[in-house]
């Protein structure tokens, strides 16, 4: 039987021009920008569709890209695609509990809003960073890094690729000893802070005063957490998790296995860029993934499906 997970990108995904053309086509896409627009305290279409180099500061970025792709899923929704789970990336994972009915839309987007300030806020700038580190499993990552206080895994994405993050100094320090101990390569991020390290713990606090004035809803469907790898179906740990979210790793590999484990046949990635795609052909080729970033990636939902 075919069942459905929509997947969300992360930070990093964004674009000039993403979800313009929903925008132009759909009035079930147009309506999410509108309403984000009236919610926010800036325009996520003028953003979005002129060009503004705000796109990729953390305390705009995020709030822009969950609102293109919850524009997507609306008119995946109109046209009756509706998912069984959902799960995202760091950030995408806010577009899973809006799919899941956890968030209303205009909830997420001032949380994100919130959560992109409170991020941007807890390490000045310079202070910290982020590796990408291919060819090594975690378990020799981990061996490397009990020598380095103040670097960690900060993502878990697929077989042969993790994050690391922490102070700058200790993450380049760890980038040379994890090549001399076998990673094929280390890669400098260009990311504002060092996301989903001890160092974001003091963004989760300020969080979690927003969650805990925040309407919080029983999934209607699954949704994979970051923090724990697993599916989420009751609200009681849903805050919790959020806040710690920021400052915890993201277990990616251990979300795609859980849905696989739990029925999910078909994903369908909604948003800019392709790359959870990359990441589940990597952790199980055998999944069936598409992706829908721009109007005329609805044409292949038919035979996908």
């Amino acid at each position: 039987m075919r069942r459905i997970a929509f997947l969300y990108p992360g930070q990093g995904a964004q674009k000039t021009g993403m979800a313009q053309d929903f925008y132009e086509k759909s009035e079930a896409a147009r309506s999410i920008f509108e309403r984000a627009d009236q919610v926010l305290d800036f325009s996520v279409c003028d953003m979005i569709f002129h060009g503004d180099d705000r796109l990729d500061q953390t305390e705009y970025t995020q709030a822009a890209l969950l609102t293109a792709c919850m524009a997507i899923t609306a008119e995946l929704t109109a046209r009756g695609i509706r998912p069984d789970f959902a799960a995202g990336l760091s950030l995408g994972e806010y577009g899973a509990l809006t799919a899941a009915g956890v968030l209303s839309f205009e909830e997420a987007v001032r949380l994100v809003r919130k959560r992109g300030i409170y991020m941007e806020q807890a390490v000045p700038a310079g202070e910290g960073a982020m590796s990408a580190v291919l060819g090594l499993d975690a378990g020799s990552v981990e061996r490397v890094l009990a020598e380095l206080p103040g670097v960690e895994i900060a993502n878990d994405n697929c077989p042969g690729q993790l994050v690391i993050a922490g102070e700058a100094a200790r993450v380049a320090e760890a980038g040379e000893r994890l090549k001399e101990a076998g990673a094929k390569r280390v890669v400098s991020l260009n990311v504002s802070g060092p996301f989903h390290s001890a160092m974001l713990a003091p963004a989760g606090v300020r969080l979690a005063e927003e969650l805990a004035n925040t309407e919080i809803r029983k999934p209607r469907i699954p949704y994979a957490s970051n923090v724990t790898g697993s599916l989420v179906t009751e609200a009681e740990p849903i805050r919790r998790l959020l806040a710690d979210q920021v400052s915890s790793r993201v277990r990616w590999q251990d979300n795609v296995k859980a849905l696989r484990e739990a029925g999910a046949t078909h994903f369908i990635e909604i948003g800019p860029g392709r790359t959870l795609a990359g990441f589940l052909r990597k952790i199980d080729r055998s999944l069936h993934c598409c992706n829908i970033e721009k109007w005329e990636d609805l044409e292949q939902l038919e035979s996908f499906l």
